[in-house]
């Protein structure tokens, strides 16, 4: 007996947008520049020794990375000391924060998503993958959902094949 089976693909069919979080990460390498290394035993940012080392310091070593500027030392670290990093790290840098690697990551990815043009999802299903060979910071999967909730006919988690959902717009 020849019984031929038709194999329906229900997920192509569905209609569904798959959103990939990952494609929005940006390749540039990650550092931490921490003023710790510009105290004074540690303890205290001694102005002129600061400005000395402003001056002298090769600043296009961090030409095209994303910085993360924190200090790690339990110090009072003047506002202008940072001021004076940012300064001279911006025509460098692709990105520079002040706050740890998970902040810069919030930030890369916030500006990334908000180049989408959200209105090519109007009325659309998307599912947002989860399941990611890059991690993706949930700050990310925050910020496209509030973006595409008011444009989408709904949102889910997962895959297309198992999803969890998300939002559902009321017709």
């Amino acid at each position: 007996m020849d019984i031929q089976e038709n194999i329906i693909n229900k997920v192509a069919s569905s209609g569904l947008i798959t959103l990939n979080l990952e494609e929005y990460f940006h390749k540039g390498e990650r550092l931490v520049y921490d003023i710790k290394d510009n105290l004074f035993h540690g303890l205290i940012l001694r102005e002129k020794d600061f400005r000395d080392f402003i001056k002298t310091h090769d600043w296009e070593q961090y030409t095209g990375k994303n910085i993360a500027l924190i200090c790690s030392a339990d110090a009072i670290v003047p506002t202008w000391a940072y001021m004076l990093l940012a300064n001279r790290m911006m025509p460098f840098v692709n990105e520079l924060v002040f706050g740890d690697l998970e902040t810069l990551e919030t930030v890369l990815y916030t500006k990334a998503l908000a180049k989408i043009d959200i209105n090519s999802f109007a009325n659309e299903r998307v599912v947002v993958k989860g399941c990611a060979d890059i991690p993706v910071p949930v700050s990310a999967y925050v910020a496209i959902t509030a973006l595409l909730t008011p444009v989408v006919k709904s949102i889910m988690y997962g895959e297309p094949c198992s999803t969890v959902p998300i939002y559902k717009r009321k017709d």
